[in-house]
């Protein structure tokens, strides 16, 4: 057997497993309605949970940045490449988080796995939630291979973490968890795992790329939506790409700790730091995500007006922009998502392994973007397909 050979044979397996992903191409700007191959349909698969992706003059401000600040950064941030606009993002993040000071990232795929495997090595552990998204997977694992003991604990099991973290006689310990689980669109009990951290003197590493942007005050996140303050044990990261509508992330935590992460992590260091443009149009992004509150009641009467056109169905309990809902089989989360496309509604699939096996789904992505009459046609579809 060939090289390609092999992959051929890997790639029929998943096919034969119902799990080959696509992609499709859209021709148009991200939004409520998307164009795909010349026909338009009605948006459930984005995470753009303010529907600012679209926005004008978030667009404005990111032309003009690249008019002023040029097409690039150049080099790292610790190089060459840390723009003014890069700096004063990072302080206009750590004021409105509430945090000494904050670091961006291109990804928050990056930002994660920098976190991690920073802040937990040789006789250092690490407790995880097991529903966490694959980037924080990823980080454990690099925290493991830097010699740190990796223990999980079944998804939102506070009973379970504590008999963990009791046992543990690591010298550093590092709790992680999501804020909002991306594909169930529950919350993490945060206030009790906090309360843990302080308890057992544990860093509580937070990724709350779902919650920024969307919940508590003025949009600030999950921990303002939980009343928590910005302890100083606490990493949070967030995403800038979903409810912010533009790209990349940041962690926000005290002085010290991101002059530590600056300082050691490596997916931080030795990587070209984002465009200047990126960082203008994200300060304007800030803007428009904290005086967004009408936004942010839109798309909570969205949420409950689906709840309550679903009720008794297959729905999980979220009160999220994330509506889960479950079908089980994989071919059939497909071909549900197939006619639903049909019918003009763009609702994806979620197969494994992002989700446990026999756990397949549409995963229902609301935005402050949808009307009423949106979601209506939603529900009632789905009503007329069950």
């Amino acid at each position: 057997m060939t090289l390609e050979d092999s992959l051929n044979s890997e790639l029929a397996e998943l096919a034969a497993a119902g799990l080959t992903r696509r992609r499709r191409v859209l021709d148009s700007p991200a939004g409520r309605i998307a164009t795909v191959d010349g026909r338009p349909v009605l948006n459930f698969a984005s995470n753009d949970y303010l529907g600012l992706a679209g926005n004008a003059e978030i667009a404005r401000a990111l032309a003009d940045g690249a008019l002023q600040w040029g097409a690039g950064s150049g080099a790292s941030h610790l190089v060459s490449g840390h723009l003014t606009p890069h700096d004063l993002l990072e302080k206009e993040i750590a004021a409105f988080t509430g945090f000494e000071r904050a670091l961006t990232f291109s990804t928050g795929y990056l930002a994660n796995i920098a976190v991690t495997p920073t802040f937990a090595g040789r006789g250092d552990a690490v407790f995880a939630d097991k529903l966490n998204h694959a980037s924080l997977i990823d980080a454990m694992q690099l925290a493991k291979a830097n010699g740190a003991d990796v223990q999980r604990y079944p998804h939102n099991d506070v009973a379970a973490l504590e008999r963990q973290l009791a046992t543990s006689s690591a010298t550093r310990k590092v709790i992680v968890t999501d804020a909002v689980y991306s594909m169930d669109g529950d919350l993490a009990p945060l206030p009790a795992i906090h309360a843990l951290a302080e308890r057992y003197d544990a860093w509580l590493v937070i990724d709350d790329a779902h919650g920024f942007g969307v919940l508590g005050q003025h949009g600030r996140g999950s921990l303002s939506h939980f009343n928590l303050p910005a302890s100083r044990r606490i990493l949070l990261m967030g995403t800038l790409g979903k409810a912010a509508g533009v790209g990349g992330a940041f962690v926000a935590g005290s002085a010290t700790a991101i002059e530590y992460l600056l300082q050691k992590g490596r997916s931080y260091i030795f990587t070209t730091a984002a465009p200047p443009a990126i960082a203008c149009a994200l300060s304007k992004s800030l803007q428009i995500v904290r005086d967004g509150d009408a936004r942010r009641a839109n798309l909570m009467a969205r949420i409950a007006q689906l709840r309550d056109g679903l009720a008794g169905g297959p729905l999980l309990p979220s009160t999220t922009a994330i509506q889960p809902y479950v079908v089980g089989d994989n071919e059939a989360a497909v071909a549900l998502s197939n006619t639903l496309w049909e019918h003009g509604l763009w609702v994806p699939a979620i197969r494994p392994p992002t989700v446990p096996k026999g756990t397949a789904r549409l995963r229902i992505s609301l935005s402050a973007a949808h009307t009423a009459t949106d979601v209506e046609r939603l529900v009632s579809t789905l009503k007329a397909l069950a």
